[in-house]
């Protein structure tokens, strides 16, 4: 069995994410945005320690058998608690037990709502959709996204 967990993103030398955020696997699947270098990727990271510190916000980096997978987290966008799923192509198959942990978190922060976004270029995914109160298409930083509006129970 894989052992799966959720680091504190002070816990992860910032220069270990650059493989994941500028492999073309992941940036097909994301916003446009310019390959990351050392300097970037330490303010990427602080960035994301910051919104983990924020009320509400919980931000973590996956690990698989102590390797770096992806990363996580709830965070506040546009008034609305969104969760964000970045995963290595290779380890793709961990998306949905990071998801209903993610969910869990949902709870223990009290949110009764949270949304996930996929950019477009990604599959609709049907557990999401049984289980969404509303989904829609949705425009963010100028692209196309499929929105999900999850009740959190």
């Amino acid at each position: 069995m894989r052992c799966l967990e959720f680091i504190k993103f002070n816990d992860i030398e910032p220069i270990a994410f650059l493989p994941l955020l500028n492999k073309q696997t992941t940036r097909e699947h994301l916003i446009d945005h310019q390959l990351f270098d050392a300097g970037s990727v330490k303010e990427w990271v602080k960035g994301k320690i910051d919104i983990d510190s924020s009320a509400g916000c919980r931000v973590r980096a996956i690990t698989v058998d102590k390797q770096l997978a992806g990363w996580c987290g709830i965070q506040y966008e546009e008034g609305k608690y969104e969760i964000a799923v970045v995963i290595e192509d290779s380890f793709w198959g961990i998306g949905k037990s990071v998801f209903f942990e993610m969910m869990t978190w949902a709870k223990e922060l009290g949110h009764r709502t949270v949304y996930i976004h996929f950019f477009h270029t990604r599959p609709e995914y049907k557990f999401l959709r049984k289980i969404a109160k509303h989904v829609y298409q949705s425009e963010l930083l100028g692209s196309q996204f499929t929105t999900y509006e999850l009740e959190v129970r």
